[in-house]
């Protein structure tokens, strides 16, 4: 899977990630307003946390066919951010996520890959359904699980100590 295109949208490009675009995760999750809502510290990540991430989300792909993706913008190949699925480690449920720079929020690019992953997730894999979680201050991330349709669950205080608004979506039912 390494750096191929999974799928893409109108405006998006969504691939695997390289090793050597360590850099580029580096970047984006070292920026402190992405890093505010990855865990209670805030703390942006360093290189080491960004490269054990990294590889984990290949060995991911490769294992499960889930992992974080590269998002970049089809017309000029512009990295935008990353989005994808991870395992969330409590229950072992594929949860869905992205972070976006902060020069491209704003512009529908979230939004635009998430429905993409949300059908994609059911076209590639046999799961019933997924989970996605936003911190309860982040009012654009959890508007985004709110426009591709998920549901709210619960509010719990997941494995990095931050306080989340949880959601769930349902594989669509054929017969519907």
């Amino acid at each position: 899977m390494s750096g191929l295109a999974l799928l893409e949208t109108e405006r998006l490009v969504l691939s695997g990630w390289r090793l050597e675009q360590l850099p580029d995760l580096v970047r984006l999750h070292g920026d402190p307003e992405i890093a505010r809502y990855l865990s209670v510290s805030g703390e942006p990540w360093p290189e080491a946390r960004a490269d054990e991430a990294l590889r984990h989300w290949i060995d991911l792909f490769e294992t499960r066919h889930l992992g974080k993706l590269r998002v970049t913008r089809k017309s000029d190949g512009v990295l935008l951010g990353r989005a994808g699925f991870g395992i969330y480690p409590p229950t072992g449920e594929a949860e869905i996520g992205y972070a976006l720079f902060a020069e491209h929020h704003g512009q529908g690019y979230a939004t635009e890959a998430a429905l993409a992953l949300r059908d994609w997730f059911f076209a590639e894999t046999a799961d019933d359904h997924f989970i996605g979680f936003a911190d309860i201050g982040n009012a654009p991330s959890l508007a985004v699980l709110a426009r591709i349709g998920m549901v709210p669950t619960h509010i719990e205080t997941e494995p990095s100590g931050l306080s989340c608004q949880f959601h769930i979506y349902n594989r669509p039912d054929i017969n519907d």
